[in-house]
């Protein structure tokens, strides 16, 4: 299948990891599909890891060429960097507790209820931990916080 019409159909590969196709009768986490996730999980950590060394770099060298302290632009896209760079670092957090639990077998079960969260969830969010009515009951519990 092209890479065209797999995006037009919604299927895309997370961290370079073609989505698993489900066989027939499988048992839900079977072997393969905790392999499978497990592939995910390492990949994408290592891509996150590769975009943190490479904008330390960076940082590296821009701070070898001492630029004019008073540049906004350059302090802003060095905030934006540093946010990102946490928001990636909070995340590598999540896959490592995601690749734990898959280590210790309880990978795939929502946390609060205990219900499959499905391979087509896990496929685009690998690291949730709730099923999708957990998640939505979550959410409105949190926006009923707030306002």
């Amino acid at each position: 299948m092209s890479e065209l019409k797999k995006k037009a159909i919604g299927i895309l590969a997370i961290a370079g990891v073609e989505p698993y196709q489900e066989k027939p009768g499988e048992e839900y986490m079977s072997p393969e599909q905790m392999a499978h996730f497990n592939k995910i999980l390492q990949a994408w950590r290592n891509q996150l890891r590769h975009e943190v060394d490479r904008t330390v770099h960076h940082m590296q060298d821009e701070a070898a060429n001492f630029p004019d302290p008073v540049d906004r632009a350059s302090q802003e896209e060095f905030s934006l960097e540093l946010r990102n760079r946490d928001r990636e670092r909070r995340l590598i957090k999540k896959i490592e507790k995601t690749l734990t639990k898959i280590e210790e077998d309880d990978f795939g079960f929502c946390e609060s209820c205990g219900v499959e969260i499905g391979v087509r969830r896990l496929e685009a969010r690998p690291t949730a931990d709730l099923c999708i009515d957990c998640k939505t009951l979550a959410e409105m519990k949190e926006k009923q916080m707030q306002g």
